[in-house]
């Protein structure tokens, strides 16, 4: 028998459950479903040829769709590219998955399912492989700190007692080469040599028999099988050498190798913690405790128990533990670890505030707002993860490479041995050369070249502000020839003031009352900026019925059983609506780049007036766009507003493409076609309307300051509203896209060079055993000078 619970989508009442269990029904080796509505899943028993991939095609023929999920494992046992390419094609073998990622560096798989699919299911499949995994522990990302596991002794002390041991024959060796002839004696090599690979080695003798029950080669099969050719070498010529004769032996090489690569391995960890930098710092932005204020009195908590709603008091000096608002004090707040801004920012009463961040001055009390894996802490973590975890294009490259690598090396040291002992008849010969191709072979460095550079590239892009949500947008980013900016919240303030207010019977307060009214509760930057103007003025707003926004144009609202129209030109024109009346102060007000707005009635398409909005170009803005363009990248901005305010922004900006009242759906027109003339276009916007064509672009770019939606559409968000960021992200982009190409090369290089000069009898398998370490090393110390990037200002 076979038992699944998979996790269904579209359901909307008790037919829908119907119509699933007959569609299940009819599936031959299906004996029980039943399908709950409330939880949204489905329980079927069958036979034990039942897969999961034929319940999601009876479920969608149905006309609904299989819930994912996404699962981590934590993995272990890992040696080189070809094993994370292994346990990848292992978890896409099992029914229910759609897709996974493993990541060398952080030892770690990404994996989308079908929701329901056990999690027991995957770690089989793993192991099978070869391999053990674990699920990462939930909530790991939100840890005050990363979890140190306590241990007897340092990690460097397996290196130290192999090179220990194998000292006194490397000693004997090197005498030999300066003519003293002195070895130690053969049983003394033996004891020696004995612990280093039998003890010492047996990972790699672990590692590689799970390896070959799984089917498959990895890099700690040919280290086992390198060292164990020398080591039982040594053996035969020892006890086949006459009485008193002292024969050359090999247990220094297979010892040496042994210890090379443990060196090597011990300093490839170390580099790599290296690059994980970012999220250690992240992490450790979360304090423990907080101190928090309930009925009247002042009492410290754990962090995972306070509440939205609670009252939080922050003292000067210490990290806000919750995103929240300021609801008594005043202080300047540092949040340059969250956005790379270096200069404290201002916060009183009414301001947002980060967890995070450090209360500089004053006492400040936050009304928590989010808490644990819904604050903004928690979401750039998450981020930076799921980036480092991703896999870049370029490492298609790579996966394809690693999968028939060890086997076409264990191919070359076999011919190597035929072809040395066939020739030279001298087989001790062939062996140490095969041994030397079998160790100077390593794939480490392959799978290493991309996720180390994607990894610190990420990195430094988050301590700049700078969130990129998948290494594709990272990678992608350096190929921009065009990035096409909205305008208002982007390259302006996006906090207009209202400049102007002209009724068409001169009754201006009246206007303004029905327009604050058809406004009130909105979150538009107009919205509020006439609220203010309102509040200011202590105007009686009136009750609205039946709202209703009209994408791109304005809004329809009814006060008092009249039918109000509020918007732009094209709405009006829509309706009919006669504006000569005002079209002269319009079009005199659009010229000074302002933004016009009309309100009219409905029923009678009459004109009733005109409210004109300002905005301020960012200070920054202007050397943003210079920035893009002396990278060689063009500027363009579409927005929705009147070609008047867009020219003026555009002509005090040096921007090269300007297109103003755009709706929504043309701006991604807009997109598409600037694509077929640039090649690679990124969009940068905040607002809600500026999703779709962040969707469209090869690279959307959103504004923290904007909304949620626009920044999960995006490919990279920028923690601060400063549009001179975009030009680091490319930058970044552009610098980490070379670190990958770097490291691929000297990847490539150093096996299409090193394995025939092993082959040939030039190297010998103690110096293969060290470029092998220098390898995998040199690759990650070179993804690591990334860290010397610093953002333009």
């Amino acid at each position: 028998m076979t038992h699944f619970s998979i996790g269904i989508s579209g359901m909307t009442c008790a037919s829908c459950t119907n119509r699933i269990e007959r569609a299940l029904q009819q599936l031959p080796a299906v004996n029980q479903v039943s399908v709950n509505l409330v939880t949204e899943l489905a329980t079927v028993d069958g036979t034990s040829d039942l897969t999961l991939s034929e319940l999601q095609q009876a479920v969608e023929a149905a006309g609904y769709q299989v819930s994912t999920q996404s699962i981590n494992l934590d993995i272990s046992g890992m040696s080189c590219a070809s094993c994370a390419a292994r346990i990848e094609t292992a978890l896409k073998a099992v029914s229910g998955v759609q897709n996974a990622s493993v990541n060398l560096v952080t030892e770690r798989a990404s994996i989308q399912v079908v929701k329901g699919l056990p999690v027991a299911t995957l770690i089989a499949a793993i192991q099978q492989a070869g391999y053990a995994a674990s699920q990462t522990a939930f909530n790991s990302s939100m840890s005050a700190s990363p979890s140190k596991t306590v241990k007897r002794f340092p990690d460097w002390w397996p290196v130290f007692v192999a090179a220990l041991l194998s000292l006194p024959m490397v000693l004997g060796m090197l005498l030999g080469m300066l003519g003293m002839d002195w070895m130690i004696p053969a049983w003394l090599q033996f004891l020696l040599a004995t612990p280093v690979q039998f003890w010492l080695g047996a990972r790699f003798y672990r590692a590689g028999w799970g390896a070959l029950k799984a089917g498959t080669a990895n890099m700690d099969v040919l280290v086992a099988l390198g060292t164990s050719a020398a080591y039982g070498l040594s053996l035969y010529l020892w006890f086949s050498a006459s009485q008193g004769q002292m024969p050359h032996l090999y247990f220094e090489a297979s010892s040496v190798v042994i210890t090379l690569v443990l060196l090597g391995k011990w300093l490839e960890q170390r580099a790599k913690r290296q690059t994980i930098t970012a999220i250690t710092a992240l992490q450790a932005l979360r304090p423990t405790t907080a101190r928090i204020l309930r009925d009247g009195s002042e009492i410290e908590i754990l962090i995972d128990q306070i509440q939205r709603g609670d009252d939080v008091i922050v003292k000067a000096g210490e990290r806000i533990p919750v995103d929240g608002e300021v609801i008594e004090g005043h202080s300047q707040v540092d949040e340059s670890m969250l956005t790379g801004e270096s200069l404290p920012v201002e916060k009183g009463i009414g301001d947002h505030v980060t967890g995070g961040a450090i209360n500089a001055e004053g006492l400040l009390l936050i009304r928590t707002m989010a808490v644990g894996n819904d604050t903004m802490l928690a979401q750039m973590i998450r981020l930076v993860e799921d980036a480092q975890a991703g896999k870049a294009p370029i490492q298609r490259l790579v996966d394809q490479v690693s999968q028939v690598f060890v086997p076409v090396v264990l191919v070359i040291a076999l011919i190597t041995l035929m072809a040395w002992w066939g020739l030279s008849g001298d087989l001790e010969l062939a062996i140490i050369n095969a041994v030397a191709v079998l160790v100077i072979a390593c794939p480490c460095a392959l799978g290493l070249a991309t996720p180390t550079a994607i990894m610190v590239g990420t990195g430094m892009a988050a301590q700049h502000g700078i969130l990129i949500k998948d290494a594709q947008s990272l990678e992608t980013a350096h190929r921009v020839k065009l990035v096409a900016f909205d305008k208002t919240g982007t390259l302006t303030i996006g906090q207009p003031d209202v400049v102007a207010i002209e009724a068409v019977d001169g009754q201006h307060d009246m206007l303004l009352q029905l327009i604050a009214s058809l406004q009130a509760g909105s979150d538009h930057p107009l919205a509020k900026a006439v609220s203010t103007v309102a509040k200011r003025d202590h105007l009686q707003l009136q009750s609205v019925q039946n709202l209703q926004t009209l994408a791109g144009r304005g809004l329809s609202a009814e006060i008092n059983t009249q039918t109000y129209l509020l918007g732009n030109n094209r709405l009006m024109q829509e309706q009919n609506v006669n504006l000569e009346a005002l079209i002269a102060r319009s079009i005199q007000l659009e010229q000074q780049g302002r933004t016009v707005s009309w309100l009219a009635t409905a029923q009678e398409s009459r004109l009733l007036g005109l409210i004109a909005f300002g905005d301020q170009i960012k200070p920054s803005a202007a050397s943003a766009v210079a920035k893009l363009q002396r990278m060689g990248i063009k500027a363009a901005m579409l927005t929705g507003d009147n070609a008047g305010a867009a020219n003026l922004v555009a002509q005090a900006l040096s921007i090269d493409i300007v297109q103003a009242g755009l709706l929504p759906a043309e701006k991604v027109g807009y997109i598409q076609s600037l694509k077929k003339q640039h090649e690679v276009v990124a969009m940068v916007g905040d607002g809600l309307n500026d999703a779709p064509a962040l969707a469209a672009a090869d690279v959307g770019i959103a504004m923290s300051t904007g909304t949620d939606v626009a920044m999960h559409t995006a490919g990279i968000t920028l923690m601060r509203g400063d549009p001179s960021l975009v030009a680091d992200a490319i930058d970044l982009s552009k610098l980490t896209y070379h670190k990958i190409q770097q490291n691929l090369f000297w990847a490539f290089i150093y096996n299409v060079i090193a394995i025939p000069l092993a082959a040939l009898g030039f190297l010998s398998p103690m110096i293969a055993g060290a470029a092998m370490a220098v390898s995998s090393v040199s690759v990650v110390l070179n993804s690591l000078m990334l860290r010397r990037w610093r953002a333009t200002r």
